[in-house]
Protein backbone atom coordinates (compact mmCIF):
# COMPACT_ATOMS: atom_id res chain seq x y z
CA UNK A 1 0.00 0.00 0.00
CA UNK A 2 1.10 3.53 -0.75
CA UNK A 3 0.76 6.17 1.97
CA UNK A 4 -0.86 9.45 0.94
CA UNK A 5 0.37 11.31 4.01
CA UNK A 6 -3.21 12.46 4.65
CA UNK A 7 -4.56 12.00 8.17
CA UNK A 8 -8.22 12.44 9.13
CA UNK A 9 -9.97 12.09 12.48
CA UNK A 10 -13.07 9.98 13.02
CA UNK A 11 -15.97 12.19 14.18
CA UNK A 12 -18.44 11.39 16.97
CA UNK A 13 -20.68 9.49 14.52
CA UNK A 14 -17.81 7.32 13.24
CA UNK A 15 -17.42 9.20 9.95
CA UNK A 16 -14.21 9.98 8.08
CA UNK A 17 -14.05 12.54 5.26
CA UNK A 18 -12.32 11.34 2.08
CA UNK A 19 -10.24 14.26 0.76
CA UNK A 20 -11.37 15.82 -2.53
CA UNK A 21 -8.02 14.95 -4.17
CA UNK A 22 -8.63 11.25 -3.57
CA UNK A 23 -12.30 11.46 -4.57
CA UNK A 24 -11.28 13.10 -7.84
CA UNK A 25 -8.51 10.58 -8.45
CA UNK A 26 -10.93 7.66 -8.04
CA UNK A 27 -13.95 9.39 -9.62
CA UNK A 28 -16.00 9.19 -6.42
CA UNK A 29 -18.95 11.57 -6.28
CA UNK A 30 -21.59 12.29 -3.65
CA UNK A 31 -23.88 9.29 -2.99
CA UNK A 32 -21.50 6.78 -4.66
CA UNK A 33 -21.49 3.43 -2.83
CA UNK A 34 -18.17 2.51 -1.20
CA UNK A 35 -17.19 -1.07 -0.29
CA UNK A 36 -15.36 -1.67 2.97
CA UNK A 37 -12.83 -4.49 3.25
CA UNK A 38 -10.67 -5.69 6.12
CA UNK A 39 -7.20 -7.08 5.44
CA UNK A 40 -5.48 -8.04 8.68
CA UNK A 41 -5.27 -4.80 10.65
CA UNK A 42 -6.09 -2.59 7.62
CA UNK A 43 -9.42 -1.12 6.58
CA UNK A 44 -9.69 -0.71 2.80
CA UNK A 45 -12.24 1.53 1.08
CA UNK A 46 -13.08 0.88 -2.58
CA UNK A 47 -15.58 2.49 -4.91
CA UNK A 48 -18.27 -0.11 -5.52
CA UNK A 49 -18.56 -1.33 -9.09
CA UNK A 50 -21.16 -3.93 -10.04
CA UNK A 51 -19.40 -7.03 -11.36
CA UNK A 52 -19.95 -10.52 -12.73
CA UNK A 53 -20.68 -13.06 -9.97
CA UNK A 54 -18.40 -15.59 -11.69
CA UNK A 55 -15.31 -13.75 -12.92
CA UNK A 56 -15.55 -10.26 -11.41
CA UNK A 57 -15.58 -8.48 -14.78
CA UNK A 58 -17.25 -5.03 -14.67
CA UNK A 59 -17.94 -4.66 -18.42
CA UNK A 60 -20.86 -5.89 -20.57
CA UNK A 61 -23.03 -7.06 -17.67
CA UNK A 62 -26.49 -8.58 -18.04
CA UNK A 63 -28.95 -9.43 -15.28
CA UNK A 64 -30.22 -12.98 -14.90
CA UNK A 65 -32.40 -13.93 -11.90
CA UNK A 66 -31.32 -10.70 -10.17
CA UNK A 67 -27.63 -11.63 -10.56
CA UNK A 68 -25.08 -9.84 -12.74
CA UNK A 69 -23.22 -11.93 -15.32
CA UNK A 70 -20.82 -10.67 -17.99
CA UNK A 71 -21.53 -11.56 -21.60
CA UNK A 72 -18.43 -13.82 -21.73
CA UNK A 73 -19.62 -15.95 -18.78
CA UNK A 74 -23.18 -15.96 -20.15
CA UNK A 75 -21.81 -17.39 -23.43
CA UNK A 76 -19.88 -20.08 -21.54
CA UNK A 77 -22.98 -21.01 -19.52
CA UNK A 78 -25.06 -21.24 -22.70
CA UNK A 79 -22.59 -23.84 -24.06
CA UNK A 80 -22.84 -26.14 -21.03
CA UNK A 81 -24.41 -29.49 -21.93
CA UNK A 82 -26.50 -31.18 -19.27
CA UNK A 83 -25.96 -34.94 -18.99
CA UNK A 84 -29.09 -37.01 -18.55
Amino acid sequence: MKSTGIIRRVDELGRVVIPIELRNQFNIIEKDPIEIYVDGSSIILKKFEPNCIFCGNTKNLVTYNNKLICSNCADKIAKIKIKK
